[in-house]
């Protein structure tokens, strides 16, 4: 990375760091252009009170947290802490905000959370903790038969060297590439095998390639004997049986000589991996889908060997997919402990007495990216009390109560927890690179004034701490185990205490919860970590391995694992892998009964949110980063444009049941007819130059709550019933 500018400030050059572990210098289009983030137009530079007309006015720090934490325990105090939601918990390549909000919440008895996860992967996590105890990923590096399902990993990357492995599959004719989609995109035009289902009928292909396997007996016994439950799979077998191969194909669109031609391509593979993205988890039967998934890796005996799936050994286990509770006005069900996104509004929105009457946003925009932007702001308004922790004035921001400015992720450290490397799996903890911006806080520095504030955290609860921290790396963490891992009080805001009391330099301060996430890992991953080095007593495995962490710029191996272990860390009770999962063999049986009729108002099929060279999450919020397609198109088949009287370049109406906007329309025989797709990103309110407003178009005001998935609540973002009218 290169400073320059006037100040010395700007990020003039950003490359991949050829000395980082796991990506070995590849990097995607977004960090080239991370500039336009550390210096966007509506970075927040001090903290914000919202005045009774709704304007703003600027307060000092002192006094933000100590409204702050009095507002937020008067709503703890009067309704219980389950009435605090938190949502968020750290942006992409920004996830220690997560770790030290776990301390404010439990400062507040705050149980309910959410974030951007439950609109994609519960339904992903939920079926692979019932059928195998834990969720997966594949080597696709290894494999000969690689299959993506509604994904398009040349853009939305997701998988080590995305564009390199890509290559190296498509230019192998010794290897086979499938990709499922409704558009031919970058990765389908690369594919052997580009299966253009109809939108939202992935099950039903699914379940066609599921019955050629079954019916040509390519079925793995020998695997199937020794990892599945007796008699479960027969379920699954009858279960599927009972859908003719010949009607399947009918409904999902696909000629059925190519299902066969795949299913037997599959069932050959010397070794299968696959993944599915949100092109499905956005889409109707997502969760049952994701189901299907599970159910042919199992038949294939595509787990624990090179190039097929295994269970990463990581550092934070985000794909939990435990159902233990129910949100506490609706009843949706909480898989991994978020709640589902498309339930928030109707979880506030009521005069429920268990009602959400206060929400601590961080690092996220529900009022922009949530179904249904007019009811989730209406939902933000009527909270007691509403604050924001951000770098930038977003959509959710302007709503709040309270905005607290936050340091970019390089003015801190920081790290991300989407570590899945196989078998050497790989943290990075990033050191800071600029001093934060005058009048903003670390994330870290702001739940640990809160948890002061609060009471949660004393000075008589840091100073043995501190003492033990003088003696040593080893009298500070037997201090831990002795005082804070058996005291539910301390054990709870164990980051702030860390934050605290931890001797670190200021560039990896941050970094200080590192260490408790090490010492847990010593303790449930031993082996791997010393394979990686990082051997002996879990003390001194933790300490061993948050030194290299702290000392290495660029990343650090800290587990390794072996594919002769792979299928022994099946997590379920009985060590046994349980495809019949009640719930989905029942939605199987009436899957045919279950099809939502096509609504003659709203012919056209809109993909809210598709994946495009220049669009991005939205922390980029300037426009400007974008080379291409600035204003996001609507990509449209020609037949369909020709049968409207449209034209390519020119405007149209976009109609959906919840609003209607003028779009600008790309032409596009990539599109399969009858489908549209709008890209994600955009529809941001953010300032020029000139101070002029850009918007773009805003997914949201389009999509409504009511359309997710029956199971986790998973919006259908990928399949809003739409038309197009001429302006």
């Amino acid at each position: 990375m290169q400073l320059g500018g006037d100040d010395g400030q700007r990020l003039v050059k950003l490359r991949g760091d050829k000395r980082h572990p796991a990506s070995r210098g590849y990097a995607c289009e977004k960090p080239h252009r991370l500039d336009h983030y550390q210096h966007g137009r509506d970075r927040l530079t001090a903290p914000l009170r919202r005045r009774a007309d709704g304007s703003f006015e600027e307060i000092d720090w002192d006094t933000a947290i100590r409204e702050v934490a009095a507002r937020l325990a008067a709503v703890r105090d009067a309704h219980g802490g389950d009435a605090i939601f938190y949502y968020g918990g750290g942006g992409q390549g920004n996830h220690l905000p997560g770790a030290y909000a776990t301390a404010t919440r439990r400062a507040l008895s705050s149980r309910y959370r959410s974030s951007a996860l439950a609109q994609e992967k519960t339904g992903e996590f939920w079926v692979s903790h019932h059928v195998m105890g834990s969720a997966t990923r594949a080597d696709f590096e290894r494999c000969d038969v690689a299959m993506f399902l509604g994904k398009n990993p040349w853009h939305s990357h997701g998988i080590p060297r995305a564009r390199v492995t890509l290559k190296d599959l498509a230019a192998d004719p010794a290897r086979t590439l499938i990709v499922v989609d409704p558009r031919r995109t970058e990765t389908a035009a690369m594919a052997d095998i580009h299966l253009a289902v109809r939108p939202g009928t992935d099950a039903w292909l699914l379940i066609a390639i599921l019955g050629v396997l079954f019916a040509d007996d390519r079925v793995d016994h020998a695997f199937v004997l020794a990892h599945v439950a007796a008699g479960e799979l027969e379920a699954v077998r009858a279960a599927v049986a009972a859908h003719p191969i010949a009607d399947a194909c009918a409904r999902c669109g696909v000629d059925e000589a190519l299902v066969r031609r795949t299913a037997a391509v599959i069932g050959g593979a010397r070794a299968f991996a696959s993944f599915e993205d949100l092109g499905v988890q956005m889409n109707h039967h997502s969760t049952l889908v994701s189901w299907l998934h599970r159910v042919l890796i199992v038949v294939t005996g595509s787990l624990g060997k090179p190039g097929t799936h295994f269970f990463p050994t990581t550092l934070v286990a985000i794909a939990d997919g435990e159902a233990k509770r129910q949100s506490p006005v609706v009843g949706a069900r909480i898989v991994g402990g978020l709640v589902p996104c498309n339930a928030i509004a109707d979880e506030i929105l009521t005069d429920h007495p268990k009602r959400y009457r206060a929400m601590l946003v961080e690092a996220a925009n529900p009022a922009h990216s949530l179904a249904d932007s007019p009811r989730m702001r209406a939902a933000l308004a009527a909270l007691d009390t509403l604050v924001v922790i951000d770098t930038a004035m977003s959509e959710t921001a302007r709503l709040a109560h309270y905005v607290l400015p936050a340091a970019s992720q390089f003015e801190k450290a920081e790290a991300t927890f989407f570590n899945f490397e196989f078998p050497e799996n790989v943290f990075h903890l990033r050191h800071r690179l600029l001093p934060p911006r005058p009048g903003t806080l670390p994330e870290a520095e702001i739940h640990a004034r809160l948890c002061e504030a609060l009471g949660a955290v004393t000075e008589a609860d840091l100073a043995p701490l501190r003492a033990a921290a003088a003696v040593g790396r080893e009298a500070y963490l037997q201090a831990l185990f002795a005082r804070v891992l058996p005291d539910p009080r301390l054990s709870g805001v164990a980051p702030v205490l860390l934050y605290r009391t931890l001797p670190l330099a200021d560039d990896v301060r941050e970094g200080a919860v590192v260490l408790g996430l090490a010492l847990r890992a010593a303790l449930s991953h031993g082996p791997a970590l010393a394979r990686a080095g990082f051997g002996g007593p879990p003390m001194a495995a933790a300490s061993a391995l948050f030194d290299a962490i702290v000392a290495s710029p660029s990343g650090v191996v800290f587990a390794v694992d072996e594919w002769a272990g792979v299928r022994a860390k099946i997590a379920t009770p009985d060590r046994k892998l349980h495809p019949a999962m009640p719930e989905m063999l029942a939605a199987l049986a009436t899957l045919a009964d279950a099809a939502p009729a096509v609504d003659p108002a709203f012919p056209l099929v809109l993909a809210a949110g598709e994946r495009r060279s220049f669009t991005a999450n939205t922390i980029i919020r300037d426009p400007a980063w974008r080379k291409k397609d600035a204003g996001g198109a609507l990509r449209v088949h020609p037949a369909d444009a020709a049968a409207l009287g449209l034209a390519d370049g020119g405007r149209a109406r976009l109609v959906t049941r919840q609003a209607a906007i003028e779009v600008e329309l790309e032409v596009s025989d990539a599109m399969r007819p009858g489908s549209i797709a709008l890209p994600n990103g955009l529809g941001l309110d953010y300032p020029t130059a000139d101070g002029a407003r850009l918007t773009g178009v805003a997914l949201n005001e389009l999509t409504a709550t009511a359309d997710r998935d029956p199971f986790v609540g998973t919006p259908w973002h990928k399949h809003v019933p739409a038309r197009l009218e001429r302006l």
